[in-house]
């Protein structure tokens, strides 16, 4: 039952995530897992995503980003609690949204 719980989880990963395909790799981990929400590269070179979910495939999607495509090396990973609005930002009609750079 734990697993219908549904929770909305933001997170900014650190290190080496961007030019080596996280976001994309985010993207299809996140819709593998039936996951909703977006991903997107900041200025400072880290990524940033919002993700919707059960509560047991967000958790297994946090622990994946912590490790990344084979090609990154995560050095920190912030996650905080997120909220409906947060999910706004993703494209019209998209479940899971690659977004431009913050």
């Amino acid at each position: 039952m734990g697993g219908e719980t549904r929770v909305i989880r933001h997170f900014i990963v650190r290190g080496r995530v961007q030019g080596i395909g996280y976001r994309a790799w985010a993207a299809n981990e996140a819709m593998e897992r039936g996951l909703e929400g977006w991903v997107r590269n900041r200025r400072d070179g880290s990524v940033e995503a919002v993700i919707a979910g059960p509560a047991d495939a967000v958790a297994a999607m946090i622990e994946a980003a912590r490790r990344g495509p084979w090609l990154a090396r995560v050095t920190g990973m912030d996650v905080s609690e997120a909220t409906v609005r947060d999910l706004t930002e993703r494209r019209r009609g998209e479940s899971f949204s690659v977004l431009s750079t913050m």
